[in-house]
């Protein structure tokens, strides 16, 4: 009997179907990578959908579920060649990831801006995001 779980379990790890869960962090690294690459499937991959985007200090989100993500996304990658975000300092605190970001490229711009991104992040999806602009 023992063996016969043992058989079943090992057979369903072999499978992935229970693959470690991704940390809070893997989670905003791998969709950060994703915004890096322009990459706007494996982006929406990491994005709940019922995402909230809210500027800091506003009681309204600018942006409001997957769908809406993923059409503002689409353009901004297509206008973006050279986008990319260094991260200067992160900070993981519970279920939430606190980057400090420098983005080139952004819309064609050569202009660099920095800001503060949190993520809130419920399971494997990113549910909430904050910005801290200059």
């Amino acid at each position: 009997m023992k063996q016969s779980i043992f058989l079943v379990f090992s057979m369903l790890f072999s499978l992935g179907l229970f693959a470690q869960t991704k940390s809070v962090e893997e989670i905003v690294q791998a969709n950060l990578d994703a915004y890096n690459s322009r990459d706007i499937e494996t982006f929406m991959l990491f994005i709940d959908e019922n995402i909230e985007f809210y500027n800091a200090g506003e009681c309204e989100p600018y942006l409001k579920g997957k769908s809406e993500v993923r059409k503002r996304y689409i353009s901004y990658f297509e206008k973006s060649p050279n986008l990319h975000s260094e991260i200067k300092n992160r900070m993981v605190f519970g279920n939430k990831v606190i980057d400090y970001e420098y983005i080139t490229g952004a819309n064609g711009n050569t202009e660099p801006f920095e800001l503060i991104f949190m993520y809130e992040v419920m399971g494997d999806k990113i549910i909430k995001t904050t910005a801290i602009r200059k």
